[in-house]
Order: C-alpha cells, then sequence, then structure tokens
C-alpha cells in the first residue's frame, strides 16, 4: 500500500542500530514518513539479527510491527571489513539511530563524537534508559521506569503497583527520538551542522506523570492512584449489564445528565434534588453508584450502548486488542493496512494514528527478511558482488 503523494521524508537516509521496541519505534515513524530506513543486524557470533525476530509471547508482535517500511543489511562488526561497509553506508546518511546501552557504540568506533569529526551534518539519535545523569549506570525496562517513575503507583490499586498493558514508554520514548529527529533535521536547514539527539525512557515516563506532579503542586495534595481516585465526574466507571457483560459508561456534565435520565426513565433520579449538579452527584457517589449498578444490571449491554450513542452520551465497549484487528472504525478509515509477517502468513498492522492532507501514512514495504537488502545497499557502495559475497557470510532468509 503507498501514497500518491510525496511523504514529508523523502530523500532523508536513516542508519539505524536498534532491536526491542525504543529505537525500532523512531525508524519505524520516519519510515512510515518516507525517510529510507536501513536496519543494520548483528551476524556472526552466535548472532542472527535483531533478537526480536525470534521472541514469544508478549514479544511475538514487536518485530513486525515496529519494522515495517525498512530494509535490513546483516553484517558482523566485530570484523574489520563490516565496520568499514557500516561506515560507508553512515557516510551516505542523514540520521543515526541507536538504542543500546550506553558504551556498546562508543567500543565500536560508532558513537556521535567519533562519526561527527567526518560527518558534521548527521543527525544522531541515541535513545536510553536515562538522559545522563545520576541513574543514567542502571539498566533500565520499561516495567522499572514505571515503577520508579510514578505510573505503576498510578494504575494500580492502592498497595498494588501495577505496569500499564503495553510498552507506553518504549514506543512514546522512540516516538519523542523520532521528533526530535525531526527537530534536528529542521535546524540543519538553517545552520548546516547535525547534532545529536537523546531520548529516554525514564524521563518520558516522568512525563507521562507530570499532570499528577502538578495535581500536587496546585492542590498541595498527592494524586491517589486512578483506582482509589475521587473522580471530578459522578458517573465515570464500568457497569456489569444483563448476561455479565461489562461497558464503561460516563456522565459528565449536568446537561447530559439530564439527557440519561429522560433516555432511560429515570425520573426519580432527575428530579431528586440530591442530584441537581454533578459536584451533588459526585458527593452522593456512595449511595448512586450502586443503585445505578442495579439498574444497569437489567440492561443488556447492546442496548446501554445504542442508547449512550443515540443520545451523544459517552460509552465505551471493554475490547481486547485481537478484536480491534475487526474494529468496523479501524476498517472503515483505513486504520488498517494489509502486511505479510516474516513467516509468510498475511494478517493486519497499525497504522500511524494520523492523516497527512486526509491520508494515513501507509505500508510501503513488509518486515524486510534478514539481510534482505544488503546487495543492493552495498552495490550502490562500491562493491562487487564477490565482494558482498565474502562481507554478508549468509543467504538472504
Amino acid at each position: 500500500m503507498s501514497t500518491a503523494k510525496r511523504l514529508p521524508y523523502e530523500g532523508i537516509r536513516v542508519v539505524e542500530f536498534t532491536h526491542m521496541v525504543m529505537g525500532p519505534t523512531c525508524g519505524m515513524v520516519l519510515a512510515d514518513l518516507g525517510a529510507e530506513v536501513i536496519k543494520v543486524e548483528p551476524v556472526g557470533h552466535g548472532r542472527e539479527g535483531d533478537a526480536t525476530r525470534r521472541l514469544l509471547g508478549s514479544g511475538a508482535g514487536f518485530f513486525p510491527l515496529f519494522n515495517r517500511n525498512k530494509k535490513s543489511i546483516a553484517l558482523d562488526l566485530q570484523t574489520p571489513e563490516g565496520k568499514e561497509a557500516v561506515l560507508k553506508l553512515i557516510a551516505t546518511a542523514d540520521v543515526v539511530s541507536e538504542n543500546f546501552k550506553p558504551g556498546t557504540m562508543k567500543k565500536l568506533g560508532l558513537d556521535y563524537v567519533a562519526l561527527k569529526a567526518k560527518h558534521p551534518r548527521l543527525v544522531y539519535v541515541s535513545h536510553k534508559g536515562f538522559l545522563p545523569g545520576p541513574y543514567d549506570h542502571r539498566t533500565a525496562l520499561d516495567e522499572v521506569v514505571q515503577m520508579m517513575g510514578g505510573l505503576a503507583y498510578m494504575t494500580g490499586r492502592p498497595g498494588d503497583p501495577l505496569r500499564a498493558g503495553a510498552s507506553v514508554n518504549d514506543i512514546m520514548g522512540g516516538m519523542f527520538g523520532a521528533i526530535g529527529a525531526m527537530a534536528a533535521l529542521a535546524q540543519r536547514e538553517q545552520t548546516g551542522e547535525g547534532q545529536e539527539v537523546q531520548s529516554a525512557l525514564f524521563e518520558n515516563n516522568v512525563f507521562l506523570v507530570a499532570q499528577h506532579m502538578l495535581q500536587y503542586a496546585v492542590t498541595g495534595k498527592p494524586a491517589a492512584p486512578m483506582p482509589a481516585r475521587i473522580s471530578a465526574w459522578a458517573i465515570y466507571d464500568v457497569f456489569q449489564a444483563r448476561g455479565g457483560d461489562q461497558i464503561f459508561l460516563a456522565v459528565v456534565s449536568d446537561t447530559q445528565w439530564a439527557i440519561f435520565c429522560e433516555a432511560f426513565g429515570y425520573a426519580d433520579l432527575k428530579g431528586d434534588t440530591r442530584l441537581k449538579t454533578n459536584n451533588d452527584r459526585v458527593r452522593a457517589r456512595e449511595w448512586l453508584i450502586p443503585l445505578l449498578r442495579e439498574r444497569v444490571a437489567q440492561i443488556g449491554v447492546e442496548e446501554l450502548a445504542e442508547k449512550f450513542e443515540a443520545n451523544g452520551l459517552p460509552f465505551a465497549p471493554i475490547t481486547r486488542p485481537e478484536e480491534l484487528l475487526d474494529d468496523p472504525h479501524l476498517l472503515a478509515t483505513g486504520g488498517l493496512a494489509p502486511i505479510t509477517l516474516p513467516d509468510g502468513r498475511a494478517s493486519k498492522t497499525v497504522l500511524l494514528p494520523l492523516t497527512l492532507d486526509g491520508q494515513r501514512p501507509g505500508v510501503r514495504h513488509d518486515p524486510p527478511k534478514l539481510g534482505e537488502h544488503g546487495h543492493e545497499l552495498l552495490a550502490e557502495l562500491g562493491y562487487s558482488d564477490a565482494e558482498i559475497a565474502a562481507l554478508t557470510h549468509m543467504e538472504t532468509k
């Protein structure tokens, strides 16, 4: 699938040394927006490409999601020949992106200081656990920074910290890396010089909970975990409908309260002076919510959804991720695109949540096979067929 118009980052070449989620997300964003993103994957010494190609369980979706629209070249950077080839490739790049532990790229001679001397226009994006400071020696994971950064505290019940149900910091950290790269490229147009961009998991997590930090600064009261919070709205809960199905229902204004009571025939509640305003209803939650739970439990979830939708009231079914692959809105609006998984099966993938002139940036290339584009890239750099065969050490998988 491709878009008819020229994408904004066409003509920009990105060479990425990334794995897992954070770094690949940065490359995916730039690739979706038109950049030529070349994924340098390790081979030799027992390694066969990005390890996420082989992850099971919760990691099984990492590679096919975050590596679409990219090219793959497999090189052994521990050899002089592999190192020379990657330096030649970097010489053609606008952006280098990496997310290995601190010191790894320096050992390879591929850190920003080493590359800047020869390539002053290069934009270099580093994705780390922490920005430089007292914590930067620590090994970070999404779950680690969620625990130390307040997000797990806010998500779980009191005394039961709980990580968010997605790799929120890895994904957003990669997005901020891409934003930084975009800013650096824009500034390069003005100055002619590149720069180093840094993005980090911990700082990203702190940004996510900043609203709760500022809530404390404004009110002087610590924010309560979300399951224990005092909601600003009286009806803002998950309810159980007839048959046990669950649905989220919200009534967030006095106008909506009147509409809600009218739609469901709750004249007694509409006329109750104790429930006149939203704040009155918040104060009455102790008895109001149990009463509403009893009434809602007598109504089917489809009827509830139909009435809320017909009356412009906020509601949401409790949906599992796999069900979204058949979501009618996503299918109708082009939010899902066909893709071929690394094992050859057809599937659908999720596009960037934005439009450009009414179009979603699409899938131009399936996630690459290991080393799939090595021959064409090395040939472009001037290597002969014999040199390419000796350099790649392997057949394209």
